[in-house]
C-alpha cells in the first residue's frame, strides 16, 4: 500500500531534523574536543619570560585572607618576582556585599607586600567582578602605564581563556600556570575543565544570560 503524500512529507521531515541533530552533535563534540585540547595545552606550558608586568587573577579571600587558591597564585607571583621576570605586579579582582569590605586585589596587594615586594611596584585592581572584567581592567592599566608584555598568573585550566579574552582586549600575554595544591580528584578536574569550556563558548557566542555567568564564576575557585 503506498504511504499518503502527507506521511511521506512527516517522514521525509524526520529524517531530516535527525540528520540535522546528528550533524549538529558532531560539530558540538569536535568544537569541544578542540577546546579542551587548547585548555591542557595552554595549562601545560609556562611561558614565564621578562616582561614589563606580571598580573595575578583574583580568586576567594576569607576576611581579609587570601583562599589557598588565591594564596598559590600569589605564591607564584611573588616567585616570579624575584626571578625578576618583571618589576611590576598587578592584583586583580574586586568585592562583594559578603566580603565586609575587602577586595581580591587589596588583599593580593597586602600578601605581596608582607612578602617583600615594595609598594611602589604593586598595582592593586579592586573593582571587576569577574575574568573578563578582570581583563579589562588590566587592558586599562596596560594603557596607562605602557605596559606592553604582561605574563598572566592563574590557574592552569583558567589559562587559556584568560588568554584569548586578553588577545581580544589588544593585550600581548604570556601564561604561567600556578603550581597545583595537592591530589587534585578527576571530579575536580573534569569540573574544571567543564567550567572553563562552557565559559570560553559562551564568550565566543556572546550567549551569557545571567544565571549561566554567576554560576560558572562561581565556580572559578575550584
Amino acid at each position: 500500500m503506498t504511504a499518503s503524500p502527507s506521511k511521506r512529507r512527516s517522514t521525509a521531515g524526520s529524517t531530516f531534523f535527525r540528520r540535522l541533530l546528528g550533524v549538529l552533535l558532531l560539530v558540538g563534540l569536535i568544537w569541544f574536543a578542540w577546546v579542551y585540547q587548547q585548555i591542557s595545552q595552554v595549562a601545560a606550558e609556562d611561558q614565564a619570560q621578562p616582561a614589563d608586568a606580571i598580573a595575578v587573577f583574583g580568586a576567594a579571600e576569607y576576611s581579609g585572607r587570601p583562599s589557598p587558591v588565591f594564596h598559590a597564585r600569589l605564591d607564584h607571583a611573588v616567585e616570579l618576582y624575584r626571578k625578576q621576570i618583571a618589576p611590576l605586579v598587578i592584583t586583580l579582582g574586586g568585592g562583594g556585599d559578603k566580603d565586609s569590605g575587602h577586595t581580591e586585589g587589596g588583599v593580593g596587594r597586602d600578601y605581596l607586600l608582607a612578602n617583600g615586594i615594595p609598594f611602589g611596584n604593586i598595582i592593586a585592581e579592586t573593582r571587576s567582578t569577574d575574568t573578563e572584567q578582570q581583563v579589562h581592567r588590566l587592558a586599562a592599566i596596560a594603557r596607562e602605564n605602557n605596559l606592553q608584555y604582561i605574563v598572566v598568573v592563574s590557574d592552569g585550566t583558567h589559562l587559556f581563556r584568560i588568554r584569548e579574552l586578553c588577545h581580544a582586549a589588544g593585550l600581548h600575554v604570556y601564561t604561567s600556570p600556578r603550581p597545583a595544591l595537592g591530589h587534585i580528584s578527576n571530579y575536580d578536574l573534569a569540573t574544571r575543565y567543564f567550567h572553563e569550556m562552557l565559559s570560553y563558548t559562551a564568550w565566543r557566542l556572546h550567549a551569557d544570560p545571567a544565571w549561566l555567568h554567576s554560576w560558572l564564576e562561581g565556580k572559578s575557585d575550584l
